[in-house]
Order: C-alpha cells, then sequence, then structure tokens
C-alpha cells in the first residue's frame, strides 16, 4: 500500500489557526496577510498556508489582494442580519423539537445542562475565543437534542460567518450578560417541555443578535 500523505492534516491544522486568528480578530478585517510572515509564525511551510488560505477563500473569509495575495474580509451588515433571519429560523425548530424530546432524552438533557453551566461560570475577564466557543456550544446542545441532524449539517458551513459576528457582540460585556440570560431562558423552556414558549425564545434571541450586530458592524462602518 502507498504511505498516506501527512500533508493533508496539517492543512487542516494551519486552516484551523487562521480561521481562529480571524474570528478573535488577531487577524482583523482588512487585514494583509503575508504567506511567507505566516508560514514563518506557525512553523510551516507556505504551501499548507496557500492552500488554507484558498479553502478560506472558498468560504468568503479573506478576499484575494494584490498579485497572489490575500485579505481578511470585513462583514457585510445586511449579510449578517440575513444570516440571522436564516438561522432565527433554524434555532426555532431545534428549540420546538428539543423541547418535545427533554424528558426522554437524558444524555441530550445532560449535554444541554453542561454547556448551560459553563456559560454561567464564565467572567468579565474571559477571553472574547472562549466566549464564543462557549456560545456555539450552547447552541449545538440544542441542535443535538431536536434529534434532527439535518439541522446541525444545515448550519455548520455558516458557522465561521456567525462565529465572526458573535465576536462583533460579545466583545460587550454588557451583552454578554444578556445572551446568557437569554439561553437560560430558552434552556429552562426546552426543559419544562414547553415547545411554543422554547420556539419563541429561540426566534427572538436570534432576532436580536443578528439585529444588534448589523447595528455594531453599520457603526463601525460609519466610524472607519
Amino acid at each position: 500500500m502507498i504511505p498516506l500523505n501527512p500533508l493533508p492534516n496539517l492543512i487542516d491544522q494551519v486552516y484551523a489557526r487562521i480561521l481562529e486568528a480571524i474570528i478573535d480578530r488577531t487577524l482583523p478585517p482588512g487585514h494583509r496577510i503575508r504567506q511567507n510572515e505566516l508560514a514563518e509564525k506557525l512553523g510551516v511551510s507556505r504551501q499548507p498556508v496557500s492552500h488554507a488560505l484558498h479553502l478560506l477563500h472558498r468560504q468568503g473569509l479573506v478576499a484575494e489582494s494584490g498579485r497572489r495575495g490575500f485579505e481578511v474580509t470585513r462583514l457585510d451588515p445586511l449579510r449578517i442580519r440575513q444570516l440571522y433571519e436564516v438561522r432565527g429560523a433554524i434555532d426555532a425548530l431545534a428549540a420546538r423539537l428539543a423541547a418535545g424530546r427533554a424528558r426522554t432524552d437524558a444524555a441530550g438533557r445532560a449535554q444541554l445542562e453542561a454547556a448551560l453551566q459553563a456559560g454561567r461560570a464564565t467572567n468579565r475577564k474571559a477571553p472574547l475565543a472562549l466566549l464564543i466557543a462557549l456560545d456555539v456550544d450552547f447552541h449545538r446542545a440544542i441542535y443535538s437534542l431536536s434529534g434532527n441532524p439535518a439541522i446541525e449539517e444545515m448550519i455548520a458551513p455558516h458557522w465561521p460567518h456567525m462565529r465572526r459576528s458573535m465576536a462583533t457582540v460579545l466583545a460587550e460585556l454588557d451583552y454578554r450578560e444578556s445572551a446568557w440570560a437569554e439561553h437560560e431562558t430558552i434552556a429552562a423552556h426546552v426543559f419544562s417541555g414547553n415547545v411554543r414558549a422554547a420556539e419563541g425564545a429561540a426566534l427572538a434571541h436570534a432576532l436580536g443578535a443578528g439585529r444588534m450586530t448589523e447595528e455594531r458592524l453599520k457603526a463601525t462602518d460609519q466610524a472607519a
């Protein structure tokens, strides 16, 4: 048998590292990416960096800039709101299904309880990357409890853009607290089996986050 090429795994690692840097703004919107410099920082050759950047380009996370160069794309306020509108419908469905299964799916319920507890345990000094990860974990726990794997499959391609948008509002201390208060409300309705209330709370949470993100992005663009 022909030995496996370890390069694809390396590309995945480089891709994940660059993506995290884009999400937590280590590489901010508009930042010009120098492949040689990035390869040196990551301790790899230019080849996996080039492959990873082309994957990010296909997702719309980086754009071509100059000769064989890339820069981090800027978040489009309207596009983000549109994504949240779609996510609102998906999250509402997931919460409704989860509420209908919460009393019979002990493992799914425990996963949601753990995600909620982890979010409650954060403090004001928690790094932005952790806050984003915990937020995603909470919503994924509801998707899992819904019992419909198509929900996560449909939302997964959009998580990189969603995680970038989360950074816009989770950077504000007040919103962090209100976001988890809303999470607790959603979870309470799910745990109690209140299908309509869970659906409504999830929809309101997503649409509210979308509006706030759009406002913050517009304000940033105007200030630039």
